[in-house]
């Protein structure tokens, strides 16, 4: 069974245009197999005739406008019925198409399922060889990506720099203790002039 879209390559309607090009691009997308038939073509005044004798024309329309789309011989309807369909999820009941040979074409098969699932590997479906190297670089990977903590303390005491000259750690804290007692004299005095 063949899904055909019955287009009109020559028509000087934008909105004809418009419709058969987005039928056509959302039937790519879905990966549905269909056949275009362009009944302006010569020699396809047969199947212009089963179009128009078979589709259901619109309000105001004397015949049905093109894109109208058919499962081989058998009504599907017109690009308002295919737009709504799509929209609300139902492409495959609309176009008539069995979705089991389609969701069958890409069920995976269990075994590489499991494989790719043992090894974390979806590129390539053969078991990986050497896993104690790939651990090693997984190690070597969080170690180069890992923050430094501040909880960590070493043996060796920490130096800072002030004013050029190179501190240790203990020092400094001294003379920060000793720099935030004044601030906080200074803070007072301030607020005693105001």
């Amino acid at each position: 069974m063949v899904v055909k879209i019955y287009i009109s390559g020559i028509s000087g309607n934008k909105e004809v245009k418009k419709r058969q090009q987005r039928v056509l691009m959302i039937l790519d997308s879905k990966n549905v197999e269909y056949e275009t038939i362009d009944i302006t073509e010569p020699g396809k005044e047969m199947e212009k005739e089963f179009m128009q004798s078979n589709g259901i024309a619109r309000d105001d329309s004397k015949y049905p406008l093109p894109p109208q789309i058919f499962n081989e011989d058998e009504y599907c309807g017109d690009y308002e019925d295919f737009d709504l369909a799509n929209e609300i999820d139902e492409l495959e009941e609309f176009l008539k198409v069995t979705p089991a040979s389609n969701a069958k074409e890409n069920i995976p098969d269990l075994n590489e399922t499991k494989e790719i699932q043992e090894n974390g590997n979806t590129t390539s479906r053969e078991p990986s060889t050497d896993k104690e190297t790939a651990a090693v670089q997984a190690e070597s990977v969080e170690e180069r990506t890992a923050l430094p903590s501040e909880n960590v303390q070493s043996d060796e005491p920490k130096s800072i720099e002030n004013d050029g000259e190179t501190k240790p750690e203990e020092e400094t804290t001294e003379h920060t203790g000793e720099n935030v007692e004044k601030n906080e004299e200074k803070s007072g005095d301030q607020e005693k002039e105001e």
